[in-house]
């Protein structure tokens, strides 16, 4: 634990880092991969040579092409960077949110070895052994469904294959309670829509502050428009010569939250990873949170 708690100082004085309870460092801000397509790869590139070192992905051939975030990433590495220099995450799909003619993994067998070949599967995309964290996205109908996949990660765990797990599109805070409660190795993050529909995950960012998740947000700038529109948000970035969203990312940043981003502008690349340039002060900090409603 010692080596942990150090890793988590360490990372709370480099502005643009946070360090997971399990001591596992990654960038406050994640560049996603979804809906990409074959521009993946050119994508991936472009944000890891802009500055970005972490990357959001998925075993889930609907949404995500992960052979181009493995090519983008191999890319990288051809222009100066390691894998140590890069966060990278993954997620295990349920059934229901793959194409059924376009899957990763038998159906047909059991939900661990589901969870088995989905890793290999990814692993083979990403032409990389090592995770910093895999991510199941989204808990099963039935809790002791998620908790069986949730036990065939805790396995790769053991066996070396990743660093720490997570869990997306969990609104309900009973039933990440139950897999907190109950799993060996505990999440180490959620990942959820951030938007007014769900109270902004209140709830849930309170149970995670309490337990030591970290909580990463996706969709942050496309479901918060009225807020980036904002007046008062709108002053303070006027004032300090930023755009609306920097303010936004900046605020949830400084509250410990991780944000995603899968902008394809070379542009808002720089925007964003500009972030860490300023701080906002407590009134301006109160300004925003009052229009989320805290």
């Amino acid at each position: 634990m010692a080596a942990v708690e150090q890793a988590r100082a360490e990372g709370d004085q480099a502005p643009g880092r946070i360090v997971s309870a399990f001591g596992v460092g990654m960038p406050r801000l994640l560049y996603g991969t979804a809906w990409k397509k074959e521009r993946t790869a050119e994508l991936v590139e472009r944000a890891l040579r802009a500055g970005f070192r972490g990357i959001d992905t998925a075993c889930q051939p609907k949404h995500y092409y992960e052979p181009g975030v493995g090519a983008g990433i191999a890319a990288a590495f051809g222009a100066g960077l390691d894998r140590a220099d890069i966060y990278l995450q993954t997620k295990f799909t349920p059934f229901k949110g793959q194409d059924p003619d376009n899957l990763p993994y038998d159906p047909d067998v059991s939900l661990g070895e589901q969870v088995r070949q989905s890793f290999a599967a990814s692993r083979a995309n990403r032409g990389t052994d090592y995770l910093d964290g895999l991510i199941l996205h989204s808990p099963y109908p039935e809790d002791e469904d998620t908790l069986e996949v949730w036990r065939a990660m805790e396995e790769l765990v053991d066996a070396g294959g990743v660093g720490q797990l997570g869990i997306s599109n969990c609104y309900e805070p009973h039933r990440l309670e139950t897999i907190h409660r109950r799993a060996r190795i505990k999440p180490a993050l959620i990942q959820n829509r951030f938007y007014a529909k769900t109270r902004y995950d209140r709830e849930i960012r309170a149970f995670c502050a309490e337990n030591g998740m970290l909580y990463q947000s996706f969709w942050t700038l496309t479901a918060n428009g009225d807020v980036l529109a904002a007046p008062a948000l709108v002053e303070i970035a006027e004032r300090r010569e930023r755009t609306p969203a920097q303010i936004f990312f900046r605020f949830l940043t400084q509250h410990d939250m991780v944000c995603l981003t899968g902008t394809a502008s070379p542009e808002h690349m720089a925007q964003d990873l500009a972030i860490f340039d300023f701080r906002l002060d407590p009134t301006e900090c109160a300004v925003v949170g009052a229009l989320l409603g805290e």
